[in-house]
C-alpha cells in the first residue's frame, strides 16, 4: 500500500554548497507552501549509512523529484565536475522505469540554468521537458509551483508563483528574528532546522487553496 506521505513527498536533488543555497532554500519553501514535503540527503546525518543507500531510500519514499543538473563547472580543487546530480536523476528515472507499482507513478522536474543547455552535456535525456531557473530564486519558485499545481487534486488551486515568491520574500525578512528567538544563527541552520522554521512560519501565515468551480 502506498504511504500517504509518499504522495506528498518531494525529493530535492541539487548542489548543497553556499553558492547554490539561495536557490535551494527557495525550492524548499516553495515545496512546503504548495502543501508538499521536501526531502533530501541532508536530512539524515548517519556515518554508519553509505550515502548512496541513503539517497536510494529517500528516492523510494518520494513520488516527486526535483533534479537540478545545472552544476557543470569544474571543481576548483580537483579541476573535475561533480556528477552526483545526474547520478541521482538516473536513480530516480530507473525507479520509475523498473520499480513496483507506486514507483512507476513517480513524477520529476528537471532544472537547468537554461532550457536547452543540457543537450551539450546530458544528451541521453533529450526529449524530456527541462525547465530553466536562470539562477533566480523567484523563477525557481514559479517553476516548482506550476509543476506541483499540475499534480495537485483538481478541487484545489495553488496560489500563483508570484504570490508564493512574495511570501518567500516576507519569510526571509522575518527569518533572522525567528532564528534569534531560538538562539540559532541563520548561516548555521541545518536542513532540518530550516524546515522547522519554514513549517512554523507557514502555520502562522497559512494560505488557503481556492476550491475550483
Amino acid at each position: 500500500m502506498t504511504s500517504p506521505k509518499y504522495d506528498r513527498s518531494v525529493f530535492i536533488n541539487c548542489p548543497f554548497d553556499a553558492a547554490y543555497r539561495p536557490l535551494f532554500e527557495a525550492l524548499v519553501f516553495a515545496v512546503y507552501d504548495c502543501g508538499y514535503l521536501a526531502r533530501c540527503a541532508l536530512e539524515i546525518d548517519d556515518a554508519s549509512q553509505v550515502r548512496i543507500e541513503k539517497v536510494e531510500k529517500i528516492i523510494a519514499a518520494c513520488k516527486f523529484g526535483i533534479h537540478d543538473i545545472s552544476r557543470t563547472e569544474a571543481d576548483a580543487a580537483t579541476g573535475l565536475p561533480r556528477f552526483n546530480m545526474p547520478l541521482e536523476l538516473g536513480i530516480f528515472l530507473g525507479a520509475k522505469q523498473f520499480g513496483r507499482a507506486e514507483q512507476k507513478n513517480k513524477v520529476c522536474l528537471i532544472l537547468d540554468t537554461e532550457r536547452y543547455r543540457y543537450q551539450k552535456f546530458l544528451s541521453d535525456i533529450s526529449g524530456q521537458d527541462i525547465s530553466e531557473h536562470r539562477g533566480d530564486p523567484k523563477q525557481a519558485i514559479r517553476v516548482v509551483r506550476n509543476w506541483l499545481s499540475n499534480a495537485t487534486p483538481k478541487s484545489m488551486v495553488i496560489p500563483g508563483g508570484t504570490a508564493i515568491a512574495e511570501r518567500y520574500a516576507l519569510f526571509r525578512l522575518e527569518l533572522p528574528a525567528m532564528c534569534g528567538k531560538l538562539r540559532l544563527k541563520e548561516d548555521e541552520l541545518t536542513f532540518n532546522d530550516y524546515v522547522v522554521l519554514v513549517e512554523q512560519w507557514l502555520k502562522l501565515n497559512a494560505q488557503v487553496g481556492l476550491t475550483a468551480p
